[in-house]
């Protein structure tokens, strides 16, 4: 036998339920659309750059002769030695992915990755722009929107600017 209770019991349990999911949806829709976007930006440039300057180094961070090799003959920039290119690309490739990786410095790190982008898209790979393209949305979200809330870059600017 069915007591008052005994059927008021389950609409208390459902609204409690849909409470709960309303308020997960609620904090769902406070996560902006900036870091939604700018996180997954940040890690897949990074990674892209990093990986590339791995394959120039031997050790930590010795630049390794094959890179030489490829500055010289493969990627032959017009305005700079490719013993200088060689190194600053290299180079690049490790520190602004890192900074990218922390989002400290993320507009700079991201606007310096752009111009290498445009760069191999103009003098080492024309015939590679899609993927070019699609390298220079990321990092021009970056620079324009900014690292997202999971970024060192929006805790200092909360901490320093209230």
């Amino acid at each position: 036998m069915s007591t008052t209770a005994d059927v008021l019991a389950p609409e208390k349990s459902t609204a409690t339920q849909l409470a709960t999911v309303g308020r997960l949806i609620e904090r769902l829709e406070r996560v902006s659309y900036d870091t939604l976007v700018s996180t997954p930006a940040r890690l897949f440039m990074a990674m892209t750059f990093w990986l590339s300057g791995r394959t120039k180094v031997d050790g930590l961070l010795s630049v390794n002769q094959s890179a030489f090799f490829l500055f010289e003959y493969e990627y032959s920039l017009p305005v700079i030695s490719p013993r200088l290119a060689a190194y600053l690309a290299t180079y690049a490739e490790h520190l602004f992915p890192l900074l990218l990786i922390v989002g400290l410095g993320s507009r700079l790190s991201a606007g310096a990755l752009l111009i290498m982008t445009a760069v191999i898209q103009f003098f080492v790979y024309p015939g590679a722009w899609s993927t070019h393209l699609l390298w220079a949305s990321a990092l021009a979200f970056i620079v324009f929107r900014g690292p997202g809330q999971l970024s060192v870059d929006h805790w200092l600017r909360r901490r320093l600017l209230g």
